[in-house]
């Protein structure tokens, strides 16, 4: 049965591009901040079907650490669901994704609406001063900054050294880096249909702020409250060699 509940959502959230990305386009012709309500609706409506047809639902902690200015947001990257999950948490938000994402038709065009930084992961130093250049222009703009520092989606347990990018955006503009952790790859494996029942834990911790460090101390400190706390909350967890 869990097979068949894991089909079922995951058929659904595919059916739900298509009509949420023209509903997008539309709203970004209208008016600058219609699409993120748009987009807010779309995460809260597949958090709720996954709720109901898988029995996978979720708990915010930390929401007080989350400060008023806008800022760079480190998330722990495991499955679909964290790129879900920010629509529900943080306003006016831009991705850093990967550039193919841009080229699906529709949904290419609705996300340029969004204005997320599509990087060529494949570029190496070119990547890093697209983020920093677009990021800045995102942050004096008012957009939080969503990034996943691992790169790519990380099997339960496994971490790989973090990019550089958001700790140099966050130490050239001196906005702080938001570290979170969550436990969804625990339920919702990275390349599984599966999606078991439960609870994933999602936390946000405090902001780090980048004066008087340099990138590596900043991307250090998100790192090891990350992971530590990952191995709290996660029970596929093992500390990294």
């Amino acid at each position: 049965m869990i097979w068949l509940r894991s089909f079922l959502f995951t058929a659904l959230l595919f059916l739900s591009i298509l009509p949420y990305s023209l509903a997008v386009i539309v709203a970004g012709l209208i008016s600058g901040s219609y699409q993120y309500t748009v987009a807010r609706h779309w995460a809260t409506t597949n958090l709720r079907m996954l709720r109901r047809i898988c029995g996978l639902t979720y708990t915010v902690e930390g929401l007080e650490n989350i400060p008023r200015q806008n800022c760079v947001v480190y998330i722990k990257h495991q499955s679909v669901f964290e790129t879900i999950l920010p629509f529900t948490i943080f306003p006016c938000q831009s991705f850093v994704l990967k550039r193919e994402l841009m080229w699906v038709p529709i949904l290419g065009w609705a996300l340029r609406f969004i204005r997320p930084i599509a990087i060529d992961r494949s570029s190496g130093g070119t990547a890093v001063k697209q983020v920093v250049r677009q990021g800045r222009k995102h942050l004096s703009e008012g957009r939080w900054i969503i990034i996943f520092p691992e790169g790519t989606r990380m099997a339960p347990g496994k971490t790989r050294k973090y990019g550089l990018s958001g700790a140099l955006l966050a130490t050239d503009t001196g906005c702080p880096v938001l570290p979170v952790a969550h436990n969804a790859g625990d339920f919702w494996r990275r390349r599984g249909l599966r999606k078991n029942a439960g609870t994933v834990r999602v936390i946000i911790g405090p902001p780090i702020d980048p004066a008087g460090r340099t990138p590596a101390e900043v991307n250090r400190l998100a790192q090891d409250w990350i992971e530590s706390t990952m191995g709290r909350i996660s029970k596929n967890y093992f500390k990294p060699a």
